[in-house]
Formats: structure tokens, sequence, C-alpha cells
């Protein structure tokens, strides 16, 4: 099993896709550190988990500074980590022009200021140990854009930049970072995502809904940590091709984005 007694830090652990992650880590032997904000959440999903040392620290990612104090304890306790998977996330379903500006605040928090402190805390840990590996959930949002997710995309273009630079470096210290861009995935982001307001839409998506399964997708992100990835796009239909697209033919993504009317 590649990830034997590995230690395995999984935020945004209490549903979908870091779920998943943490059900198959530990299958193949991994010791996981389960994190989001609902310990009951986290202890029912302990349960779950083929046998290992794992535990659960219930973390805030909309609180930053907090992580960087709190961290160093968790550190100390569990003597090293081998893989941290900052999937933490929230997302936004809204236009630009009805946006109340706390959303923007609300989502870079999160999406980005909380991987930053996760990561600024575990990391020089992980280089005093020798070597690991940093592993950020961006998304497909973070390569393209499109109507309705101003703040969310921005706040995954930042992920996808932080994680090139940090990766220029800390090579040189033995650390791989991977950046993984999924595309539709079925999980609870379309209920959870913000409105105008910084509320929850609490409504299905059908993009969410027809997505890749959360354990397919799961499968492939460790499949590119084994590979010692730099980056990869994971999803299935138009999300995992978006990129490409843009890539090769700007001015057509553009125009159909333009024209897309769904949230």
């Amino acid at each position: 099993m590649l990830f034997k007694n590995k230690t395995v830090w999984i935020t945004g652990a209490s549903s979908g896709i870091g779920r998943e992650l943490a059900v198959q880590f530990a299958q193949q032997g991994a010791n996981v550190i389960l994190s989001s904000r609902s310990q009951e959440k986290l202890e029912a999903i302990k349960a779950e988990l083929a046998p290992g040392n794992h535990k659960v620290v219930p973390l805030d990612m909309a609180q930053p500074e907090r992580l960087m104090q709190d961290i160093p304890a968790v550190l100390d306790a569990v003597g090293r980590v081998d893989i941290l998977v900052n999937n933490a996330g929230i997302s936004q379903r809204s236009l630009f022009l009805e946006n109340e500006f706390k959303v923007y605040r609300q989502l870079m928090e999160v999406n980005y200021f909380g991987l930053v402190a996760m990561t600024k805390a575990v990391l020089p840990r992980m280089i005093e140990t020798g070597g690991g590996s940093v592993v950020a959930i961006s998304s497909v949002a973070g390569k393209v854009g499109s109507k309705f997710r101003t703040g969310y995309s921005g706040s995954k273009y930042a992920v996808v930049g932080f994680m090139d630079c940090l990766r220029a470096e800390v090579t040189q210290h033995g650390i791989h970072c991977l950046t993984i861009c999924p595309g539709s995935v079925k999980t609870a982001i379309g209920h959870n995502s913000l409105n105008g307001q910084g509320e929850a839409q609490n409504k299905p998506e059908a993009s969410i809904e027809n997505g890749m399964d959360p354990a397919d997708a799961a499968r492939q992100m460790l499949k590119a940590i084994a590979a010692r990835k730099d980056e990869v796009v994971i999803g299935k239909g138009i999300s995992s091709w978006a990129p490409t697209i843009k890539r090769f033919f700007p001015q057509l993504f553009n125009m159909m984005t333009a024209k897309t009317s769904y949230r």
C-alpha cells in the first residue's frame, strides 16, 4: 500500500471529496487527521474508517490566525505530517453587481487565507522531519472564469498562483506541491454556495448533481499524489475540458461563458 503508515491531514473532511479522500487513504494504511468545523460529523467518519491511528481535529478555516495558533500543539501530538491536503472550501453563485462585499471576504478567508495559514503552520515541521507533500484542492474555476463565480474563481485562481510559487521555493527541501483542479463533482458544494448576501443558496445545481462521483475523483487524486504530479485537472465532460478549450480557443470560450444562464 503506497500510503501505509503515512500521516495525512485533510481539511474539509466532513463531507464530499474530503470524506472520500479520508476513506481511501485509510484503506491504504494511512493515519488520517480529520478536520472541519463539525466534530460530530468528523467523529462519525472516523468510526467508519479502516483501522489506524486516526484523529479528529476540529478547525474553522475562516479564522486563519487562530489556525496558526492552534496547529503547533497538534503537530507536537502527532509528531509529523507526511501529506497535507488543503481541501476545505466554499463556493458562490451570484452576479458581481448583486454581491455584497463581505461575500468576497468570506470566500478569500476560507479558500485562500485558510489554506495559506494551514500550509504556513505545517510546512516548517514537514521540512524538519524530512519532506512531504502539500496538496491544494483548487478548481477548474481556478483555471477559467465564468458567470456567477467572481468571488469563488478569484479565490481559486489565487490558490493556483500560490502553489506555483510555493513549489518553486520548497522543492529544494524535498517538498512535493500538487495543485488539483476538480471540475464538477457530485458533492454538497452547490447547496452550500453563497448567494449575493453571503448565505447558502440551499438548492441543487444540475452540473453538480450530474458531476463525477466523489469516490472516483478521490481515486484519481490519490494517484496524482503518489505520482508526485505538479498539477492535474480532474472531472468529466465539459468541466474537464474547459481549461484546454480556454487555452486554444479563448474567444470561443469567452463567448460560451457569456451566454451561460445557469448558476
